[in-house]
């Protein structure tokens, strides 16, 4: 009667079925029932849930980085025509297409990695804000199986960058 609460450890988990069935015969002969709970069934929901939520934010940050490659080709192919005249000039007074490619290329690494910093930092406090109101401390959020998925997704964007730079950095140095 001192108890609602009691925890029971197997030390062989193919034994855990016999010992519920055990407990639950044993403890409900009275008037009283006892729920017996396998927590194995309770991780199982929680790490299913949490897999889903996982999957989710996965998405949401695929399409963030497409909208983000979408917006870095937008801005370097009007870099590019709005500098057609800038670009015949270097290319007039000798600049090889290779030196006209490299600097658009160098462009879009600078978004890029201007990006991906404020992405990070962001991402950090952002981490920080929700490990602060749900878990109520932040102890997790710095330790480096967490942060390493910042520098993953920064490098993610700025191999982005690189890749949606090409075109426009192509595109400028095949300019008359």
């Amino acid at each position: 009667n001192d108890y609602d609460k009691v925890v029971v450890k197997v030390k062989n988990l193919d034994d855990l079925p016999a010992v519920k069935t055990a407990i639950e015969n044993q403890m409900n002969k009275r008037d009283k029932i006892v729920d017996v709970v396998d927590t194995r069934k309770t991780m199982e929901t929680i790490f299913a849930a949490f897999g889903q939520i996982t999957t989710f934010v996965s998405a949401i940050g695929g399409i963030s980085m497409l909208v983000a490659g979408v917006s870095i080709l937008n801005i370097m192919m009007m870099s590019v025509t709005e500098r057609i005249k800038e670009i015949g000039i270097m290319r007039s007074i000798g600049a090889q297409r290779k030196e006209v490619m490299s600097m658009f290329i160098y462009e879009a690494l600078i978004l890029g990695v201007v990006g991906s910093l404020i992405g990070g930092i962001m991402s950090l406090l952002g981490g920080y804000a929700i490990s602060s109101v749900m878990l109520q401390t932040t102890k997790y959020l710095f330790v480096p199986s967490s942060l390493i998925h910042i520098v993953y997704g920064m490098s993610f964007g700025i191999v982005i960058s690189l890749i949606v730079g090409i075109y426009p950095a192509w595109r400028a140095a095949n300019l008359n």
